[in-house]
């Protein structure tokens, strides 16, 4: 299928979104957006998407339809509630791309089989944050119909630096808490080590400089460390989107629950509940010690 006979419908426009949707204009996509937040769908609409006065006006002739919603009671109200799941156009494809948990995909999935058996459903959360976001790098954890590949090739091709396809709907999200799960232990490690270095008079930059180009230089922790070291908490992946990670991996990791992830859970709540939620998840530096 070519790019330009391709239509996308992109349902919720917040910080991962409407970089998704900024980059299907690029690649010469035919865009549709739709949003609670009329500022959002307007700056869109400037950048050459067709703003939808409604969800359901949005899908109703799009191959492809993006669900980039908050919540698992933002993806029922709007597909469900809202009147969308009957206006897919025959055929069509429906990429539920926001982090819902496991059980709510798979129930969606479901439902939307019992509706309309002629849609196809793609669980597909994506790996990374604003940045990637920005630049068309996003990692794609697809899972669903192989049928459905060829009608999304070119619309992952425009968001995402690669797309990995694992198996039937509900495994792309099982693998987002599992990488997620590493990234929050990691970036919880960076905030613990900059913290240590400063209860121990070592210079926050001079820890940065040894750790760099070595085998512990991972991309994600030099990113997070820098943003840290500056003071910059900027969301670029909220912390209370990452909480939301961390609890879900705890939930589908059953009653034997793993000990960092346990630990962490209780701390990140507490930095949520301090006021930190809406900051970058590097705000973990924020919630250790009284200096910051």
């Amino acid at each position: 299928m070519r790019s330009e006979d391709t239509g996308v419908a992109v349902l919720g426009t917040g910080i991962m979104g409407s970089a998704m949707a900024r980059n299907l204009v690029r690649a010469g996509l035919r865009t549709t957006v739709w949003d609670r937040s009329r500022p959002t769908m307007a700056a869109l609409e400037a950048a050459g998407a067709h703003a939808a006065a409604s969800a359901e006006e949005a899908i109703r002739d799009a191959p492809v339809v993006i669900t980039m919603l908050p919540t698992e009671e933002a993806v029922a109200a709007v597909v469900f509630a809202g009147g969308v799941a009957e206006a897919f156009a025959k055929g069509a494809v429906w990429a539920q791309m926001g982090k819902i948990g496991i059980a709510a995909t798979e129930q969606f999935g479901a439902r939307l089989r019992q509706l309309r058996p002629d849609v196809l459903f793609v669980d597909a959360p994506v790996s990374g944050s604003k940045g990637p976001a920005t630049n068309g790098q996003l990692l794609i954890l697809a899972s669903g119909p192989a049928e459905a590949e060829p009608t999304l090739r070119p619309a992952f091709s425009a968001i995402g630096r690669k797309t990995v396809w694992l198996g039937e709907a509900g495994q792309g999200s099982r693998m987002k808490l599992v990488i997620n799960a590493y990234m929050s232990i990691l970036i919880e490690g960076v905030a613990e080590a900059l913290e240590l270095a400063d209860r121990m008079g070592i210079d926050e930059a001079k820890l940065a400089e040894a750790i760099e180009g070595g085998p512990l230089d991972a991309p994600i922790a030099e990113a997070k460390l820098l943003k840290m070291e500056r003071g910059d908490f900027a969301p670029e992946f909220p912390m209370q989107w990452a909480l939301k990670d961390v609890d879900l991996a705890l939930a589908a990791a059953g009653p034997d629950r793993p000990p960092l992830l346990a630990a962490l859970s209780p701390q990140w709540h507490a930095a949520v509940d301090a006021g930190l939620g809406r900051e970058d998840v590097s705000a973990a530096r924020r919630a250790l010690g009284k200096r910051h």
